[in-house]
């Protein structure tokens, strides 16, 4: 038991969704069919070839999101790529696996921020709060976050189902996890939370991220507007992928042997790609900011487009609005015919 006053859960009061409006209507979401805006970029079809490489040659994509591409209304592209095989894993932060649990609940999400946090009702909402009997439910199923809001969705045949990406996850076996930080979320406030539950679900969910990129030898990884969770949780997998790599290399019955720096180890071969607006300058993949710049504090740029490839691997960086980048995306690997291995 704790020492400190604990703020007591069971005094807040929920209100029903249909009283708070939603940024994101289930009707200004992108259709496949609509005209898509030109972009440019002069690494962007080297990464197009990146994928269709490593879809013909059976290596994974991944696709690390923040909320955003959701509130945009883009989910439709990426659900694409998931039935087509060609996006093998699709990762999220809490903010992503909410905004696609209620738009295939509901047919909106997202909401004034402002408007409700003056009325202290920010993200209190009645509707939402399922999410959290789901998230119990995964704990005791042994399920990830993110597989168990796909399985759900579509056992329950929620109205919008067709544009969750956790639900065509589920469809296709593809793997939606879902990576929480405790208190970041509207559902972590509510009464119903279960905090064990929430973290052994999640937790859940990061195994099964770190065992796709144990298999990132060839592959590719795309973070696309995730400015910490992505970064980081990649950057703890690809170590623990590393390591069990080098132990299993050491010769049976001597004991492992101790890391060598400098020395490469798979997975080391890959790429990487950032979907982002941060104005990164020209030399970006010769250099990282220094600790006195305000930019070292940029994750993506360290972290994914250097420190990570540069025993093999090679990076790009998409810089642009998601509104413009993510169709263009779509378009650029469903139109090459492309045919993925496995």
């Amino acid at each position: 038991m704790s020492r400190y006053a604990l703020f007591d859960r069971t005094a807040i009061a929920l209100r029903p969704l249909a009283e708070r409006g939603h940024d994101l209507l289930a009707d200004r979401c992108r259709r496949l069919d609509e005209a898509i805006e030109p972009y440019h970029a002069p690494d962007f079809p080297q990464l197009i070839e990146r994928i269709k490489l490593a879809r013909r040659s059976g290596r994974p994509v991944i696709a690390m999101i923040g909320g955003h591409p959701i509130k945009l209304g883009l989910s439709r592209y990426l659900i694409d790529l998931i039935e087509r095989r060609i996006v093998t894993h699709l990762a999220t932060n809490g903010a992503g696996i909410i905004h696609d649990f209620e738009l295939a609940m509901i047919g909106g999400t997202s909401e004034d921020v402002a408007k409700w946090i003056k009325v202290g009702q920010f993200g209190l909402w009645q509707e939402t709060g399922r999410l959290n009997e789901v998230i119990s439910e995964a704990a005791d199923r042994g399920e990830g976050l993110g597989e168990a809001v796909g399985r759900v969705i579509e056992e329950q045949q929620f109205p919008f189902r067709d544009l969750s990406l956790a639900a065509a996850g589920w469809r296709t076996g593809t793997p939606i996890t879902s990576h929480v930080s405790v208190g970041s979320d509207i559902n972590h406030a509510m009464p119903s939370c279960d905090g064990a539950a929430l973290g052994q679900a999640s937790f859940t969910d990061f195994l099964i991220f770190a065992r796709t990129v144990q298999n990132l030898e060839g592959g590719v990884f795309l973070n696309i507007g995730s400015a910490v969770t992505g970064p980081e949780v990649y950057l703890k997998a690809l170590s623990m992928a590393r390591n069990v790599e080098r132990i299993s290399a050491s010769p049976a019955g001597n004991p492992p042997a101790p890391p060598v720096p400098g020395a490469r180890i798979a997975p080391c071969h890959f790429t990487t790609a950032v979907f982002d607006m941060a104005p990164l300058p020209a030399n970006w993949r010769d250099c990282t900011p220094t600790r006195d710049e305000a930019m070292y504090y940029y994750r993506p740029w360290k972290t994914i487009l250097v420190r990570t490839v540069q025993d093999g691997g090679e990076s790009f960086y998409i810089g642009g609005d998601h509104r413009q980048t993510i169709p263009r995306l779509w378009q650029a690997l469903t139109s090459s015919g492309i045919q993925p291995a496995g």
